[in-house]
């Protein structure tokens, strides 16, 4: 069946029925019913007053363009649009009217479709027929108000819902999801310019590769990636002026999700992508009556942009600079001091050959954001499994470990990630972002390890030993700036030290699992 042509048919009947009703054939508050249209320069506003769904005009181009959209209803000036239904099938001015056809409107076919068309009667959107639910001639569409655009049957079932198909823009109560199942998910999509509301070349979601952490792109190359979730249920950002963001994570068994909230009384706020591949959380700021950015990502220094610092370089976010990871030296030091970091760093010392277990250990860079391509080892598997698992790989390179702040769909309590490539786009974060600082455990030789020991002062380990050293002081144990130096201890000692991790070793459990009973001098002369 020829879904056009039928869609095309549909609003031709029921603007003919309109013509021959003794009432206007418009929407009511903020519903539009089967039979009803909706006009150039009318609009359908939230119960609320807070969004409203329309045609608008992006920009001063001539002939002027016009979309239907979703916008705040109370924001002045050029209306922020949150959704938009035909980014690529704009109505143009010279085009919008016929004295002899059809005028350009939204209408609710009886199939319960909505459907786009123009002066010549052409469809230029539709939402689709309902996958679920039952269709109905007295279904509705209904603009709530937290800007979601739903499509509802007699009974109240969502049949179709804009939420489900974003644009540009992440509201308070939208999810950006991905199935557990199919590996495919909500794609948030930039707009082209900011006039032109077509498809941009940035895009925001779940990445598919693994379900634990999001990606921005640029076309099909990651261009930034948010840290590894480590199983916190809700975060809270206290932004300032009476603003608070909620961030939470849902895991179930069809699909993992993410969506924020505001507090009460906060004003609008939303994440938007813009053009030029940034991504933003923005708050209206009605003193100065403009959009206020609270945070954006990348951002403007490049380091942060996925991949950056080339591969066993990281990027200190507080400093906005480029650094090689424990252990590691720039590739090249004449392109490195230039400012050219793509061939990244290699070690300082050559690991032992494979099988020999002296000579190597791990040494522990905390507050990481851990680097992409990781293998996801489940298992519920215990701190010292986990860095089992890696040393017994002489292909592992670093492993992490966390204990879940809430479990998994899977049922899993801890998280043990191993990494067997090159270790790329990692970061030392700080700041909003430090919750998500994960502890990178990183195979190196005993004598890189030693170097460091000795007196290595870079500005990476200088920013580490003060986030340390603060942690310390809000505990309230003094100053112990010079003892936290963080050692590299022989994973062969340890296993010596353990009995191979003997029950008989075993004092208790910790928030990492299983504690063992050994001589801390003995491991430290050792290593």
């Amino acid at each position: 069946m020829d879904l056009s042509r039928s869609a095309t048919c549909t609003v031709a009947a029921v603007a003919v029925v309109c013509l021959m009703l003794p009432r206007p054939c418009a929407p009511a508050g903020d519903q539009l019913a089967v039979g009803e249209l909706l006009l150039l320069g009318k609009s359908v506003v939230s119960d609320g007053g807070a969004f409203a769904l329309g045609f608008f005009v992006p920009d001063d181009a001539t002939p002027a363009r016009q979309y239907l959209g979703i916008w705040y209803n109370n924001i002045p000036g050029r209306p922020t649009v949150v959704w938009v239904a035909n980014r690529e099938t704009p109505l143009f001015a010279n085009r919008t009217s016929s004295s002899s056809g059809p005028a350009p409107a939204l209408a609710l076919a009886n199939d319960s479709t909505l459907v786009l068309s123009g002066a010549d009667g052409g469809v230029l959107w539709t939402s689709g027929v309902p996958s679920v639910g039952t269709s109905s001639s007295s279904s509705s569409a209904v603009l709530r108000n937290d800007g979601n655009l739903v499509v509802r049957s007699p009974n109240g079932t969502a049949l179709w819902q804009s939420f489900d198909h974003p644009t540009d823009t992440l509201i308070p109560g939208m999810k950006v999801r991905m199935s557990h199942r199919t590996l495919r998910g909500d794609i948030f999509v930039s707009w082209k310019s900011p006039g032109d509301p077509a498809p941009g070349s940035f895009s925001y979601g779940v990445d598919p590769g693994t379900y634990i952490q999001l990606l921005l792109w640029n076309g099909t190359r990651p261009y930034w990636r948010s840290p590894v979730w480590t199983g916190i249920a809700v975060t809270t950002n206290y932004i300032g002026a009476g603003t608070v963001i909620y961030t939470a994570v849902v895991d179930t068994t069809e699909e993992i999700s993410t969506a924020f909230t505001v507090s009460d009384g906060a004003s609008p706020t939303r994440y938007v992508i813009t053009s030029s591949g940034e991504f933003q959380v923005v708050s209206w700021n009605g003193t100065a009556s403009a959009w206020a950015t609270l945070d954006s990502w990348p951002g403007s220094s490049g380091c942060s942009r996925y991949g950056y610092c080339g591969a066993y370089g990281y990027c200190d976010v507080m400093a906005a600079a480029c650094r090689c990871l424990d252990g590691f030296e720039p590739a090249n030091a004449a392109e490195w001091s230039d400012g050219r970091f793509e061939q990244g760093c290699r070690r300082k010392e050559a690991l032992p050959p494979c099988g020999v277990l002296d000579g190597e250990g791990f040494l522990p860079m905390p507050s990481m954001k851990v680097p992409d391509k990781f293998l996801l080892e489940g298992g519920n598997r215990s701190a010292e499994e986990c860095a089992a698992r890696c040393a017994a790989n002489c292909s592992c390179v670093a492993y992490a470990y966390a204990d879940l702040q809430s479990s998994s769909a899977k049922g899993e309590v801890s998280r043990c990630l191993v990494w067997v490539g090159d270790l790329v786009d990692t970061q030392m974060i700080g700041g909003r972002m430090a919750v998500n600082g994960e502890t990178l455990y990183l195979r190196v030789a005993v004598a890189a390890a030693a170097s460091r020991d000795k007196g290595r002062r870079t500005n990476s380990t200088e920013s580490q030993n003060k986030l340390t050293a603060s942690n310390w002081n809000e505990m309230g144990q003094g100053d112990h700036t010079e003892d936290l130096e963080l050692p590299c201890i022989r994973f062969a000692d340890i296993v010596t030290a353990t009995r191979n991790f003997s029950e008989t070793c075993m004092i208790g459990r910790g928030g990492f699992g299983k504690v063992y009973k050994t001589g801390v001098k003995w491991l430290l002369s050792r290593g």
